[in-house]
């Protein structure tokens, strides 16, 4: 059962909205684990040239779901962003876990903390990030990568056990760091 986190900034998120957006979201649910707690976490952006921005995360144990979208109708935006989830699910579900599932590898864990304490040097560092690889091959890091929205992806390498990196290039492909 997916739950939700709606917020709302410049907006206040009535029950119409609240309504919209879970019924919307609720499709993804069949692609979801039974078992497998899930909290989709929204936020509805009003800016003042009246465009609305919606963003979606949805953390799960063996990949995170996020997708963001801007156009002039939020409902539209909440619309697109459900088709972009939607998307990006069925093409994990149907490229990376079956090969995932025939090894029995193990799922990736997050765990955020936040640093409280002032930094003595000028280079600061605001968040530290701790988190357990998961062995794959670099087609399903660069999927996990391009899913999450960043530039560069850490994973350990299925093939040789080592620690590798999958990165964005300037150019548009792809390039690929492993650590000895």
């Amino acid at each position: 059962m997916l739950k939700f986190n709606i917020r709302g900034e410049n907006i206040e998120v009535t029950d119409a909205i609240r309504e919209y957006v879970e019924k919307r979201l609720s499709k993804l649910e069949k692609y979801l684990e039974e078992n497998v707690p899930a909290e989709a976490h929204v936020n509805l952006k009003v800016y003042s040239n009246k465009t609305y921005k919606v963003e979606v995360t949805i953390p799960l144990p063996y990949l995170t779901l996020r997708a963001e979208e801007t156009s002039n109708d939020m409902y539209g935006s909440i619309d697109l962003v459900t088709d972009k989830l939607e998307r990006q699910v069925r093409k994990y579900k149907t490229k990376v876990n079956r090969k995932a599932r025939e090894k029995g590898l193990k799922d990736l864990e997050f765990v955020d903390t936040v640093d409280d304490e002032e930094p003595v040097s000028d280079l600061k560092i605001v968040r530290t990030k701790q988190i357990s690889l998961k062995p794959m091959d670099s087609e399903e890091a660069v999927l996990q990568m391009d899913m999450l929205g960043h530039d560069f992806f850490v994973f350990e390498d299925a093939d040789t056990n080592g620690t590798s990196i999958v990165y964005r290039r300037n150019d548009g492909c792809y390039g690929l760091i492993e650590v000895n």
